[in-house]
């Protein structure tokens, strides 16, 4: 059998054949119909829908054969699809293109052959619609007529449902934007609300519980968490955990005690976003948070701060319906990220003036302005307490003789030394030149030795007298009255101190 030639539109029409997405597809009622109309009103035992492909005639529909694939080069369809007309062969094996077919050496051997070819829209022929009888079948015009018109009810089906599966594709996608535009629009929303939160005196624990709320049903997370590195101490802190991870079989870890070798020892130096689809597979992963069912982790970091470094997380487990780490999902995270790290930038900085702001610059102990405001907290919390207030006899007769440089050395030695022996029970600050309070939980007798001892110190860079020290109890009064009480007490002391040294200096005089 001779093969037949191939179209001249042959790419443009494997094209068109394939926009339908016909090939290989079940039988189906639709086209069956088509073939089976066709045998009966053509008088013939035999129809065929047929689609030439590439290589192949392929048969959609068949009424009266079994067969449903054919070698291009042995298709009699394939010289069928090179004209606009039908193409009817009276005796085959009398055509000496297909005397020889394999198709026709059988019993009952194929006599007559007719198809219409099946014309798309867009003028290429894809296949056809063909009859055959094993015996002779002349046709008449009318016959060839009602073959053509059923062959149009062929295309007609296939541009139907071309025409729903765009329809179908055009929904699916329209569905899609709408989801990606309503994600747009909570990204937006979670975005504003963290913007908000920036300008709440919210402490940073409080911050990220916040945001991490509202992260939470716009990423589709199923926990959110912050990692703080303190040195080589790891802890987790938890923000935000959906219903999914109550339900898994073990609970995920508020604490990791053990992760060395794993990949969380690594995020204190995380400097990028890192997003992982298979946790897992992960390298480092920790078994303890595997066991726990997640699959996917997002680490953001947030920076150092205070010689404490945080990074945000974000997990997902096995059976969340998100399988990775959307685009969407990493901006969000990262412009949250930086919204995060700025507010607690902020909050750094504003803590560091205020701290600033309560310091002396000179002995870097608090100063006047922070005495007030500790001592009207104190009142709050209505805890006994001590306040001593101090005065450094001499210091002036250093400045005279050695310089100002000389003095303020002192005073920071004798500041440095009182507020080391003082500890954490005691405050010490400083109100003028030489003149110092102590606010203490310790008894009377704790702040003179601490005093006696710093005034050593003070004595190794300069010529220091001593300090005049007056004390009184928080039972004693309030604020500036309690102040104005120890001071009085300081007073007299330096008076008495003052006496002694002018008696002691008149004896050596003698």
């Amino acid at each position: 059998m001779t093969g037949a030639p191939l179209p001249s539109d042959e790419y443009d029409r494997l094209l068109n054949l394939a926009h339908y997405e016909i090939l290989d597809t079940p039988a189906e009622d639709a086209f069956n119909c088509i073939t089976r109309l066709a045998a009966r009103l053509l008088g013939t035992p035999a129809a065929a829908i047929n689609f030439v492909d590439q290589s192949r005639q392929w048969s959609k529909s068949t009424y009266g054969v079994c067969e449903t694939t054919t070698p291009r080069d042995a298709s009699i369809c394939a010289w069928t699809i090179l004209q606009a007309e039908p193409l009817v062969i009276e005796h085959l094996h009398a055509d000496p293109r297909f005397a020889q077919s394999p198709g026709l050496m059988s019993e009952p051997r194929v006599h007559m052959y007719a198809g219409a070819p099946l014309v798309t829209p867009a003028g290429h022929r894809i296949g056809t619609l063909c009859v055959t009888d094993h015996q002779p079948h002349p046709l008449t015009q009318e016959n060839l007529q009602d073959l053509q018109a059923l062959a149009a009810l062929v295309m007609d089906e296939l541009e139907l449902r071309a025409c729903i599966s765009a329809l179908d594709r055009g929904h699916d996608v329209q569905q899609r934007r709408s989801v990606e535009l309503q994600r747009g629009l909570d990204q937006t929303w979670v975005l504003e609300g963290v913007a908000r939160l920036m300008d709440q005196n919210l402490s940073p624990e409080d911050m990220l519980l916040s945001a991490s709320d509202l992260l939470g049903d716009v990423l589709n997370a199923d926990y959110i968490g912050l990692l703080l590195f303190d040195g080589k101490v790891l802890q987790v802190e938890a923000a935000y955990e959906s219903s999914r991870v109550s339900r898994a079989a073990q609970p995920l870890p508020g604490h990791l005690p053990d992760c060395s070798n794993s990949v969380t020892t690594t995020l204190s130096d995380l400097t990028r976003p890192l997003y992982v689809d298979n946790y897992p597979a992960f390298p480092g992963a920790l078994g303890a948070v595997v066991a726990a069912g997640v699959h996917q982790t997002a680490w953001v970091p947030l920076g150092v701060r205070s010689g404490a470094t945080s990074v945000l997380m974000a997990m997902r487990l096995r059976d969340n319906p998100v399988m990775s780490w959307r685009g969407s999902d990493q901006a969000l995270l990262e412009a949250t990220g930086r919204s995060l790290r700025s507010a607690l930038d902020r909050r750094l900085e504003a803590e560091l003036a205020s701290q600033q702001a309560r310091r002396d610059p000179l002995t870097g102990l608090l100063n006047r302005r922070a005495l007030y405001q500790d001592l009207i907290q104190r009142h709050l919390d209505g805890r006994p307490y001590l306040l001593a207030t101090l005065d450094l006899d001499g210091l002036k007769m250093v400045n005279d003789r050695e310089g100002l440089d000389q003095g303020d050395k002192l005073l920071q030695v004798f500041a440095r030394t009182l507020k080391v022996e003082l500890g954490q029970a005691g405050e010490v600050y400083r109100l003028c030149g030489d003149g110092f309070v102590v606010l203490d939980d310790l008894d009377e007798e704790a702040v003179h030795d601490a005093v006696d001892t710093a005034v050593l110190a003070a004595r190794q860079v300069g010529a220091l007298q001593g300090v005049s020290v007056g004390a009184a109890h928080s039972s004693e009064g309030v604020g500036e009255a309690l102040l104005k009480l120890a001071d009085e007490r300081m007073s007299v002391v330096k008076r008495r101190r003052q006496e002694v040294r002018q008696h002691t200096a008149a004896l050596h005089l003698q």
